[in-house]
C-alpha cells in the first residue's frame, strides 16, 4: 500500500508540476529574450541624438565607442548616402529595407538577433542603426532559472512522496495491527483488543472488531456455563441409576462400569467447562496428546462384547494385538470408538455382524469400523451434523470427523466388505497444527 500510495504521488505530484512549470519555463526564455532586445533598443535609442547632430565618422565612432554594444563590436550605424560606422552584420537588403520603415525591426541571424532602429535625419535623408544581440544574450540566465523550476519540481514530487508515505505507513501500521488482533483472536487469545487508530473507516473496524471479540467471549462464556450446567444435572439421574443398578447383584457389574466411566466423564466436562477459558485450550487438553490406541480398542471392545453377544452379533478385532501410538488423547479416541459402534448397534439390526481393523502405516493411524448392515444411502449427507436421521443427532461422525481432522487427517465413508457401511478414521502423526477438539 505505501508503495501504491509513492508511485500515485509521484504520477499525480508530477502532473501538476509539469502543468506549471512548462508554461513557466517558456515565459522565463520570452522574458529573457524580451529583455535582450529591450537593451539593443535603448543602445540604439542612446546614438539618436548624436545623429541629430553629425553624421560624422569619427564624431559616431566616439559615441558607439561609450556604449556597452559599441565596446564590444555590436553596434553599427549606416547613414544614407554615405559609409558605414562600426561592424555590420545585417544583410544589405535588409538595410534598405529597414530605412524606408518608421519603427524598429529585427531579423534573424545565425548565432542572434539584428535590430535595425530607423532614424530620419535633416534634408530627407535617413540613417539605421544595427545592433546585434547574440544568441548568448537572448538566453543569459534562461538555464539557472530552469535549473531552479526543475529543483522546485523534485522538491515538490519528494515532499509529496514523504506525505504520502506516511499517511499510507499510518494507514498500514492500523491495518496490520487489526490483521494480528484477528489472528490472535482466530488462535484462541480472546483477552486481544484494539486501540482505534487511523483513518475513520479503520477506526470504524477496530470497534466492530472489539464488539465482536467481546460477544464471541460473551457466548463462549454463556455456553461453557450451559455446558457445566447441563452436565450437573444428569448427575441427579445417573445417581438414581447407580443405586438401581446396586440392587441387581453381581449381574449389573458390567452395567455399574458403564455408568462409573459416565460419571466420570460428566465430571471431567463440568470440570473443564468450569475452568477458564485460555488461548488455545480445549477439552481434553491438559491430558497426554498421545494413547496406545491397540489397548483404547481392545478396552472398548471388552465392553461392547457384552451387548453384542446378548445381541448375537459376530465380531472381530484386527491389528489390535501390538502397540500403536495414535496422536491423539485416550479419552477422545474411546469417545470416538464408543460414537462408532454405537452407531453400529444403533442402526443394524439384532445379530449384524460388524468388526473393527487398527491399521499403522506410514505417519498414519486408520481405525476402520465395518458392519454387514444396510450401509448408508447417502454418505455426504451422514457427514453433515444434525443429517443422520434415524432418531439420531448425528453428532458420532461429526465427533470422528473433527478429531481426525484435528491431526490433519480425514474421515471416509464407503461400503465395507461384509456388505454394510465402513467408517474409516484416519490420524496423521505428524505435528499438530491445532487443537485436537475445539471448544464450542
Amino acid at each position: 500500500m505505501r508503495r501504491t500510495l509513492a508511485v500515485l504521488m509521484v504520477a499525480v505530484t508530477s502532473m501538476v508540476a509539469l502543468a506549471f512549470l512548462v508554461p513557466l519555463a517558456l515565459i522565463v526564455r520570452e522574458t529573457a529574450q524580451s529583455r535582450a532586445v529591450a537593451g539593443a533598443e535603448r543602445q540604439a535609442s542612446a546614438l539618436v541624438p548624436v545623429l541629430a547632430l553629425t553624421t560624422s565618422g569619427d564624431d559616431l565612432g566616439h559615441a558607439m565607442a561609450r556604449t556597452e554594444a559599441g565596446r564590444r563590436g555590436l553596434l553599427a550605424v549606416h547613414v544614407g548616402g554615405g559609409a558605414t560606422v562600426g561592424t555590420s552584420r545585417a544583410p544589405a537588403a535588409q538595410v534598405a529595407v529597414a530605412a524606408a520603415r518608421t519603427r524598429a525591426s529585427t531579423v534573424e541571424l545565425d548565432g542572434g538577433y539584428v535590430l535595425l532602429r530607423p532614424v530620419a535625419l535633416d534634408g530627407d535623408r535617413g540613417a539605421v542603426i544595427e545592433v546585434f544581440v547574440p544568441a548568448d544574450d537572448l538566453n543569459r540566465g534562461v538555464l539557472s532559472s530552469w535549473a531552479v523550476l526543475t529543483g522546485v519540481a523534485v522538491v515538490l514530487v519528494l515532499g509529496s512522496v514523504l506525505v504520502g508515505d506516511r499517511l499510507g505507513a499510518r494507514v498500514v501500521r492500523a491495518s496490520r495491527r487489526l490483521g494480528t488482533a484477528a489472528t490472535a483472536l482466530g488462535s484462541g487469545d480472546l483477552s486481544e483488543r484494539i486501540h482505534p487508530d487511523g483513518p475513520p473507516e479503520l477506526k470504524a473496524a477496530a470497534n466492530a472488531f472489539n464488539t465482536m471479540a467481546n460477544r464471541v467471549t460473551h457466548l463462549l462464556a454463556a455456553e461453557r456455563e450451559l455446558a457445566a450446567d447441563l452436565s450437573h444435572r444428569l448427575r441427579t439421574p445417573l445417581t438414581a441409576l447407580k443405586l438401581s443398578l446396586d440392587q441387581l447383584g453381581p449381574q449389573a457389574e458390567p452395567s455399574r462400569q458403564a455408568l462409573a466411566r459416565l460419571e466420570g466423564e460428566v465430571t471431567t466436562i463440568i470440570s473443564a467447562a468450569r475452568r477458564p477459558a485460555r488461548a488455545g485450550q480445549s477439552f481434553g487438553q491438559s491430558f497426554s496428546r498421545s494413547c496406545d490406541a491397540a489397548e483404547v480398542l481392545r478396552e472398548r471392545l471388552a465392553f461392547w462384547s457384552a451387548l453384542a453377544e446378548d445381541q448375537g452379533r459376530p465380531w472381530q478385532l484386527v491389528g489390535a494385538t501390538l502397540p500403536v501410538r495414535a496422536p491423539v488423547p485416550a479419552g477422545e479416541l474411546t469417545a470416538v470408538v464408543d460414537a462408532l459402534l454405537g452407531n453400529v448397534f444403533r442402526h443394524t439390526a439384532e445379530g449384524t455382524a460388524f468388526s473393527v481393523t487398527l491399521h499403522e502405516g506410514r505417519g498414519v493411524v486408520g481405525i476402520l469400523v465395518a458392519d454387514a448392515g444396510p450401509g448408508i444411502p447417502d454418505p455426504e449427507a451422514a457427514l453433515e451434523r444434525g443429517a443422520s436421521g434415524s432418531g439420531s443427532t448425528g453428532l458420532g461422525l461429526d465427533i470422528a470427523r473433527r478429531l481426525a481432522e484435528s491431526t490433519g487427517g480425514s474421515l471416509r465413508l464407503d461400503r465395507s466388505s461384509l456388505g454394510g457401511a465402513q467408517v474409516q478414521v484416519w490420524l496423521r502423526r505428524e505435528k499438530l497444527s491445532k487443537p485436537a477438539l475445539k471448544d464450542t
